[in-house]
């Protein structure tokens, strides 16, 4: 899995001109779901996008987490985020799984959020012609890969 976490003062997500997820204070997160990701993928990414201190704390240090500040999550499907451009300049997205594997790790993972946040997240709609709006806090954006989980 792939995600570009990103601390926003406020984001939405309109489809076809209703909102489907808003939110004030707290990350925007846009994941790709590869052909090869599994629940241990999820698990860890979600842990790590809920317990991440990029909050400043009353000195101004990033070292509060989304949790220690009560901000939410929008959380948006991005098959794009596997791009491969090596080969011309139309984008592949071979890796990008497939929707009936990726639809529902997505729901997983949302469950798995809103669990391990203990309140609702906001979402996007899996597939849909989406439109994010966002003020980025910072900025502060934040790209993270379950298959190099060492470097994270």
């Amino acid at each position: 899995m792939r995600a570009v976490i990103q601390r926003v003062t406020e984001a939405k997500c309109v489809v076809e001109g209703s909102i489907t997820g808003e939110i004030d204070h707290g990350l925007l997160v846009l994941l790709g779901i590869e052909e090869s990701d599994g629940i241990d993928d999820l698990a860890w990414l979600a842990q790590k996008i809920v317990n991440m201190r990029i909050f400043g704390d009353d000195r101004g240090l990033m070292n509060k987490s989304l949790k220690d500040v009560g901000g939410n999550i929008l959380l948006i499907s991005q098959f794009t985020l596997f791009a491969q451009t090596k080969k011309g300049n139309r984008p592949s997205f071979i890796r990008a799984a497939k929707p009936q594997q990726a639809i529902p790790l997505y729901q997983e993972m949302i469950m798995e959020l809103e669990r391990l946040l203990e309140a609702p997240i906001q979402i996007g709609i899996f597939g849909a012609d989406m439109k994010i709006s966002l003020l980025n806090d910072g900025p502060v954006t934040i790209i993270m890969n379950t298959k190099d989980r060492e470097n994270y």
